[in-house]
């Protein structure tokens, strides 16, 4: 029995393939199902973000859950092995926890030390748990990742000057514009990385926000809380005729502005260039708008090369973050080993006490109350003694071969079949 993960990010494989991989929050219980379904795979987390999708499972067997899992998510994306299999990293086992690890501590994305990567992991694991497809295992594995992620946000200055993939959305349209101030700004969607958008774009002093949500009134409440404005989606052609930049962070599966309608907007406004930044993955812009005249458009391409320029600062910050993961690690995988022998162990006991309870029994009619009291506490610290020695070696051999040897000692000479 293993844990693993098996996934592709922004620096494994291109965009286009990444945001094919992408797992909208409505086919999450279907890939689970299917993950699952396999008899190798016995629970499953799918990690879905702009930077990167990951499935963290429970496995019975490694290389037959591997291709599974793989063909899984060949399914998903309608990709042929070819197209992917060769970018998919895999992580087992202790590997597989400090991966988790770095994920949740931030220094595993494309802008390091960034914030909403913990809750972004959190709510993938609420989801799977929700939809039942999570049990001891990878409850154990996340909750100790998100120990790990706050203790490090609380320790360590990782994310200096650095809060989230939105803000440095932000923060990259602001450098190619010189400034937002007096700017009008659209941002399409009303999710989360939409409104840390808003609020970055507040603090920067953009003179007007419009929201452009499906949704109108989930547009409207963001507006509401960051004195926006909010729009119908049918509304956004015309909107684009006016503003000087487009945002977007949607989690639609298909493209929300397509080349054509740029081309149509850029038309009517010759003398005006527009930025737009796409940060949603898959992406909501066409990546063709790029040719169209007088666009600028960025990605999570250029959103990751705008990151890697402006980290130095925090790099000094990653080996104090790494010394954290390797404390959370260790304690994780002292705990993991401990369970998996304590039913072991617990059923070697209770079958030793059974015995010296039926001979103090035994002899308890023979005995007046104040022996047999004396006795019953003799036996019991001889037993004692006698267990501390040999349980304390096992627990301390646990996970290893010569552990797994005295553990199919222990179930041999004394008959037990506790699970281990």
């Amino acid at each position: 029995m293993s844990v693993v993960v098996v996934g592709v990010n922004h620096r494994s494989v291109p965009l286009d393939v990444l945001e094919r991989m992408a797992v909208a929050d409505e086919q999450l219980p279907k890939l689970l199902g299917d993950l699952t379904g396999s008899p190798d795979v016995t629970e499953a987390v799918v990690l879905s973000t702009c930077n990167r999708t990951e499935i963290y499972a429970r496995v019975e067997r490694f290389h037959p859950a591997y291709a599974d899992v793989r063909d899984s998510l060949a399914r998903h994306s309608e990709l042929g092995l070819d197209q992917f299999s060769e970018h998919l990293y895999v992580h087992h086992d202790e590997d597989a926890a400090r991966h988790l690890f770095s994920v949740t501590c931030g220094i595993d994305s494309a802008v390091l030390g960034e914030s909403e990567i913990l809750g972004q992991v959190r709510r993938a694991f609420d989801r799977a748990r929700e939809e039942g497809f999570v049990a001891t295992t990878l409850s154990d594995l996340f909750a100790a990742s998100f120990k790990a992620g706050k203790r490090v946000r609380s320790t360590t200055g990782i994310a200096k000057n650095v809060t989230s993939v939105s803000r440095a959305a932000v923060a990259m349209a602001t450098e190619r514009l010189g400034s937002l101030e007096g700017r009008t700004i659209c941002v399409l969607g009303a999710g989360e990385m939409s409104e840390g958008m808003t609020v970055a774009l507040r603090d920067a002093g953009t003179r007007e926000i419009f929201i452009c949500n499906r949704t109108t009134s989930r547009a409207a409440e963001l507006a509401e809380r960051v004195g926006g404005v909010a729009v119908a989606l049918q509304d956004l052609p015309d909107l684009l005729a006016d503003v000087d930049v487009l945002l977007t962070g949607t989690g639609a599966n298909s493209l929300m502005v397509s080349q054509e309608q740029l081309a149509s907007v850029m038309a009517d406004r010759t003398d005006r260039q527009l930025l737009i930044v796409d940060i949603a993955v898959p992406r909501d812009v066409d990546p063709a708008a790029a040719d169209v005249p007088g666009v600028t458009l960025l990605d999570m391409d250029d959103l990751a090369k705008f990151a890697e320029a402006g980290k130095a600062e925090r790099r000094n910050e990653i080996a104090a973050v790494r010394d954290v993961i390797d404390t959370e690690v260790d304690r994780f995988r002292a705990t993991s080993l401990s369970r998996q022998v304590e039913p072991l162990l617990a059923e070697f006991r209770r079958d030793v006490e059974s015995l010296r309870a039926t001979e103090i029994n035994r002899l308890a009619p023979q005995l007046d109350s104040e022996t047999a009291a004396h006795v019953d506490a003799a036996t019991r610290a001889v037993l004692n003694k006698l267990l501390h020695s040999p349980m304390s070696e096992l627990r301390g051999a646990a996970g290893t071969a010569r552990g797994e040897r005295l553990a199919e000692a222990l179930r041999e000479l004394f008959d037990i079949t506790a699970d281990e």
